[in-house]
């Protein structure tokens, strides 16, 4: 027996047929993206405060830049000297703190390009995240057209956590684009053959190796990528002989160029590389449990809740765009895995099954995305997985559903076109007029959203859920690292008198210090570290702090604070000041 796929029509054809060359309109756009998210995202640092992990970096990266000051001036001893700058922050990998260094020693000190110092620090992973938007936008176009594209790079730029992370000094947007490139390179070396490509995909793979941990996710999707890519009717216009022998290449890329290039960059390895990669490796793989807030429940143990990576996902990714990635996904199953998964099916039957629609997408790709999303979200089916960092840590993931979003959003106009093709809508359906209005209207609400919600990215749900007054009722964490402090300054500098002591509580020194440095903070205001004997005490709502409050209940003697702040009504932030403390001369 055989099943025959009918054509689905030219318009599929024409908005998804095989990747081709686009030329050099595409290549700009990416770098338009790259450059107006980058700059969108300039705009609003200066009113996100620092978050704590951050400050740790700013130490880090300060000890790499001595460093190559020192490597610059006097290399032998630099050599020499390694580990003395090297060892701080070394359970973590060191490319993207490197950029952050010679940002700092080349765009603040030398050049003077950043209005202030902790952006320069901040500005490695901000360009960075712009990159990944704009890749995603000439990964999506390539294979299954400029609209895909399109929609699929704003759809990402706006999902408000990705957005809040990507103006911060870490690694957790920066990983999404590496990943995404390494991903990419992996993909073009399958469509044609020599060692460019494959070569491409080790390099990408040693950086992405030295940027943060989920890159072991990737040696896995690949493998398994190239196994079901035998699949016939899987990957056209190939044999499976070549198809093996370009996936094996990028593989051994992989294995060769990827830890050459990572112990290359990562001077903490130098002198170990063993010893220290694995202490490195196990660090992550057997890491602290810390708090986190889940359905008004408090995890800091095993078992964790196997549903968080998915509910927290349901919960803040903009609901268009997930409503745009459900149909997107349907799609891909439907049309671009029809006929892989109807040759299984006859194989298990004992049928043949044959007649390869032409008009149809190449399956490989929609299998590849499909993997990325799998296989990341499938190390959240683990109870003994940690959810302390909240979405970031299967952000790199978001590239994947959002180029499935962009499917949707061209299956859906694809639909429209023959469902209306002999009706009166017929000529409101033609030219570009109705793709703009379609794109204009699924895009605009999560951008809306994602700025409405900045700086309070960590605090931002969906209508799923209500918002960020139903993510608050529902127990869902409000914000964690302490970077809300940087919403409360404008009031620290108006309601402190001269030399005020401020318990900073969920705040890294570092990141205060920085603040202060920045001009945000006045320089006479003076951290401390207990409330007991501080002027004005600062709150960080957390489920696991609530004791922190009570402290300054305590300590002042009142329950009621001076100040709050927060998101759409929700206190995330409050400020307790202390009864009788004097006004500031002239306030």
């Amino acid at each position: 027996m055989s099943r025959t796929f009918p054509d689905v029509g030219s318009d599929w054809q024409r908005a998804c047929g095989q990747p081709r060359p686009q030329g050099w309109l595409d290549p700009l756009v990416a770098a338009l993206l790259a450059v107006g998210t980058t700059a969108i995202l300039l705009a609003g640092v200066s009113e996100l405060g620092y978050a704590r992990d951050e400050g740790f970096y700013f130490r880090a990266a300060g000890s790499y830049q001595r460093w190559f000051e020192l490597l610059l001036n006097d290399s032998q001893r630099a050599l020499e000297t390694v580990d003395a700058y090297w060892r701080v922050n070394h359970e973590h990998p060191a490319l993207v703190k490197s950029l952050f260094a010679l940002s700092h020693w080349l765009g603040w000190e030398r050049f003077g390009l950043f209005s202030t110092e902790g952006t320069s620090f901040r500005f490695p992973a901000m360009a960075l995240s712009g990159i990944g938007v704009g890749l995603v936008y000439l990964w999506g176009a390539r294979a299954r057209g400029r609209l895909v594209g399109l929609v699929a790079a704003v759809f990402l730029a706006a999902i408000p956590r990705f957005f809040f992370h990507a103006h911060l000094a870490c690694f957790d947007a920066p990983v999404v684009t590496m990943w995404t490139l390494c991903a990419y390179c992996y993909w073009r070396s399958l469509g044609r053959g020599g060692w460019l490509w494959p070569l491409a995909v080790g390099v990408s793979f040693g950086l992405v190796l030295n940027t943060k941990h989920n890159s072991w996710f990737l040696p896995i999707v690949f493998t398994l990528h190239a196994l079901l890519a035998l699949v016939p009717g899987m990957v056209r216009g190939m044999t499976r002989r070549q198809v093996v022998r370009r996936a094996v290449a990028s593989l051994l890329c992989m294995a060769f160029i990827g830890p050459a290039l990572l112990y290359a960059t990562w001077p903490w390895l130098w002198h170990d590389p063993v010893v220290r990669f694995t202490a490195y490796a196990k660090f992550h793989l057997h890491h602290v449990y810390y708090n986190m807030e889940f359905l008004g429940r408090n995890y800091w143990q095993p078992p964790m809740p196997r549903t968080y990576a998915f509910l927290m996902t349901a919960a803040t990714v903009p609901v268009v765009t997930l409503l745009c990635f459900a149909t997107g996904l349907v799609t891909a199953l439907r049309r671009d895995l029809a006929l892989p998964y109807a040759w299984v099916r006859g194989r298990i039957a004992g049928h043949h099954a044959a007649g390869e629609p032409e008009s149809l997408p190449d399956p490989a790709t929609s299998l590849l995305w499909l993997l990325a999303l799998g296989v990341q979200y499938g190390a959240w089916l683990s109870n003994t997985t940690p959810i302390f960092g909240g979405t970031k840590h299967w952000m790199t993931a978001y590239p994947f559903l959002t180029l499935f979003a962009g499917l949707g959003v061209q299956g859906a106009l694809v639909a429209a076109r023959q469902h209306w093709a002999h009706g009166a809508l017929r000529p409101l359906l033609r030219g570009r007029g109705l793709e703009l209005a379609v794109v204009a209207m699924v895009l605009s609400a999560p951008v809306i959203q994602a700025g409405h919600v900045h700086p309070w990215g960590l605090s931002s749900y969906n209508a799923l859920v209500g918002g960020a007054a139903g993510g608050a009722n529902l127990g869902l964490n409000r914000g964690f690292w302490g970077y809300t402090t940087g919403s409360v300054t404008g009031y620290l500098n108006e309601a402190a008198p001269k030399g005020a002591r401020i318990y900073v509580h969920d705040t890294a020194r570092q990141s205060w210090t920085m603040l202060q440095r920045d001009g945000r903070l006045r320089q006479d205001l003076r951290a401390v570290g207990t409330v007991a004997g501080a002027d004005f005490g600062l709150y960080h709502h957390e489920k696991h702090m609530s004791g922190q409050e009570f402290q300054n209940w305590v300590a002042f003697g009142i329950s009621v604070p001076d100040h709050i702040a927060g998101l759409d009504g929700v206190p995330v932030i409050w400020v307790y000041r202390r009864p009788g403390l004097a006004t500031p001369e002239g306030r």
